[in-house]
């Protein structure tokens, strides 16, 4: 089976995809953390992430060592993740990458922001995780915090929602939600409720 999660940043999708990965011992791919990993690249070379020659080059080049770096989450490259995603050729290099990971036996949990409507469309589980804007950035400010690093919250809401419009609004793959993925609202569960909900979908799919 494989298990398709989508969402906004900071909706809890990585949180879901790891317990669904331990729950069903599938192996887990933010496929998020390939476009990170890119711009990860395209910073360290003092390249330009919205420029598509250089983000193309990134990720073509990708090792995947990279995935387990610490500096994956930070704020500017989760900035610059999005501008290297609206890259139609890099988005082109990583997809077979994705598509191979996801059609492993014997299933797999893949989340990110087209998973469902372009990465694996055919998944037998789609899920959408979202939350308020407000709750995200709070959620995210707090992160920072916890990691000993500089936050204002006002200025992280604006970086959620400026993000949120790019990843919606771009031309090629746009983040949405699937027609056949059910959605959760995160912005009141905790994680265990959130997990909970996610398996009577997976549960009533499994049936189909």
């Amino acid at each position: 089976m494989i298990i398709a999660i989508d969402g906004p940043a900071g909706a809890g999708k990585g949180t879901l995809a790891k317990a669904l990965a331990g729950h069903f011992g599938y192996p887990h791919l933010d496929t998020g953390a390939l476009y990170r990993a890119t711009a990860l690249r395209v910073l360290r070379a003092s390249g330009d992430p919205e420029d598509p020659e250089t983000a193309e080059r990134a990720a073509r080049g990708l090792d995947t060592a990279i995935l387990d770096s610490p500096d994956l989450r930070t704020a500017e490259v989760g900035a610059a993740s999005s501008k290297v995603a609206a890259i139609p050729a890099v988005r082109a290099a990583l997809l077979d990458f994705q598509r191979a990971f996801a059609r492993q036996p014997p299933g797999a949990v893949l989340d990110g922001r087209d998973v469902g409507t372009v990465v694996v469309p055919e998944a037998e589980a789609k899920l959408f995780i979202t939350a308020s804007p407000a709750v995200r950035a709070g959620r995210r400010h707090q992160e920072l915090l916890d990691r000993g690093e500089p936050s204002i919250y006002a200025r992280v809401l604006a970086e959620i929602e400026a993000r949120d419009a790019r990843d919606a609004g771009r031309a090629d793959a746009p983040m949405r939600k699937a027609d056949d993925a059910v959605e959760i609202d995160t912005s009141d569960l905790s994680p265990s409720d959130v997990l909970e909900r996610a398996l009577a979908v997976i549960d009533a799919a499994a049936t189909k």
